[in-house]
């Protein structure tokens, strides 16, 4: 399961089994730095020409409402709120449970080594634009949440895009939560207010966490299920997006200082898009077979294990596969060559030196030694790979969406053309198993 898209548990549960002793535990901090020094780790800045926001919405408390954290174009600050990469400690706790390891150590070992980090966008920043923005859905990996791809993420939205970082309710990230009718006993508890981040002092966080596979249990029935649940979920979100962009009043559950009203006819819903890394490359094409609303996908590092077969030929918009080096097997590949198309643009790279957590932001947040040792670095520069898988995103994004940006001068990454990159995949796909 780890090998198929399992982004934070494999990570967890190796740090975890590393600093159970008392001299691993002194010994992690230098072990965490690497050859860089803690210092220099960080999320990088979006590189476009706009600052970056970013703010969270939950519509409709129940666990059948969208949940999702949105990045878009924002006004500059002079002291930006960056919000912390990883929202709270139930995340971590949420992994704890999941591999049935001590809550407590882990979370002082995960709030250690990643604790401080900052998402680089300003909380609740006002939305600023001089034109519509395109839009993007962006569904994370098994075990992962919504923040934990805020490099790519905020790189789109300084490039002009407002993203919808969606967190699925599937069961299959680590954690997340949707908020409920308080009971009487807990309304007349005045202290159980202060767990809930509800703007209404009727509602409570519930926590719903990680599902495993249960003995015995058909893991495709699981998967498959699930990822039809996170298509549905990205078109939610999306849906929701569009009543905002049409004025329609929304009621953002969450406690929050952004003015939603500022969205109205702010997005451009002719040029939508969906990218996902893992199991999020499998929701993409699962969502553009499900809603044509979409008109291109890009799917990062994709496990194509949860899709039915019958999907393939119904998919009928564009799709971009950009796949790391050390990941990907035979049967997957062919998998997505069951979408190729004579007339539907599908294209291929692979970034050369890169592992499966290439790109989530993990891979900026360890020095060399733990990164490497936890397979959350290549051997290729973190900032080159996220860079080339940026840059190709954004100039398949402009050919298909027809924006007019300067995008297309990465269109040469989309057919491999970089010493980094390799067109198609270095892994050998029989034709027979096509």
């Amino acid at each position: 399961m780890f090998s198929h898209g399992g982004l934070v548990q494999l990570l967890a549960k190796r740090i975890y089994n590393w600093a159970r002793t008392d001299h691993r535990r002194y010994t992690l901090g230098l072990f965490a730095m690497g050859n860089t020094g803690s210092n220099h780790r960080g999320i990088p800045q979006g590189k476009g020409p706009n600052a970056v926001g970013c703010t969270d919405f939950m519509m409709d408390h129940t666990a059948q409402g969208s949940f999702f954290r949105l990045y878009y174009p924002c006004q500059e600050t002079e002291k930006p709120d960056r919000p912390d990469w990883v929202p709270c400690v139930a995340y971590f706790n949420g992994l704890a449970d999941f591999m049935k390891i001590n809550r407590s150590l882990s979370e002082r070992i995960f709030n250690y080594l990643f604790g401080s980090f900052k998402i680089p966008a300003s909380l609740d920043a006002p939305f600023k634009s001089n034109e519509k923005c395109p839009v993007v859905i962006f569904s994370h990996g098994l075990g992962a949440f919504r923040t934990l791809y805020s490099a790519i993420c905020a790189e789109l939205a300084s490039q002009g895009f407002i993203v919808a970082s969606v967190e699925h309710r599937d069961e299959s990230a680590s954690a997340t939560y949707y908020l409920r009718e308080k009971t009487e006993a807990e309304k007349a508890d005045k202290t159980v207010s202060i767990t809930s981040t509800s703007a209404q002092d009727t509602l409570i966080e519930e926590w719903m966490y990680y599902r495993n596979l249960q003995h015995g249990e058909n893991e495709f029935t699981l998967r498959n299920k699930q990822v039809k649940q996170r298509a549905d979920e990205c078109i939610l979100a999306l849906d929701k997006l569009m009543e905002i962009n049409s004025g329609i009043p929304v009621q953002n559950v969450l406690k929050s200082k952004f003015d939603w009203t500022t969205l109205e006819n702010s997005m451009d819903l002719c040029r939508i898009a969906a990218v996902g890394h893992s199991f999020g490359g499998a929701t993409v094409i699962e969502a553009l077979c499900k809603d044509v609303k979409f008109k291109c996908g890009v799917a990062l590092d994709a496990w194509m294990f949860p899709l039915d077969d019958e999907i393939f030929p119904r998919v009928k918009q564009p799709i971009f596969f950009i796949n790391s080096e050390k990941f990907q097997w035979a049967g997957n590949i062919s998998r997505m060559k069951k979408l190729d198309s004579a007339v539907i643009q599908r294209k291929m790279i692979t970034i050369r030196g890169t592992v499966h957590q290439s790109f989530p932001d993990f891979t900026f947040l360890t020095g060399n030694w733990i990164g490497k040792l936890m397979k959350l670095k290549g051997e290729i520069d973190s900032q080159i790979a996220m860079d080339l898988c940026n840059q190709a995103t954004l100039a398949f994004l402009q050919r298909h969406l027809g924006l007019h940006k300067s995008f297309d001068q990465w269109d040469a990454l989309i057919d491999g053309q970089d010493p980094n990159l390799i067109q198609g995949t270095n892994v050998t796909v029989l034709q027979s198993a096509i």
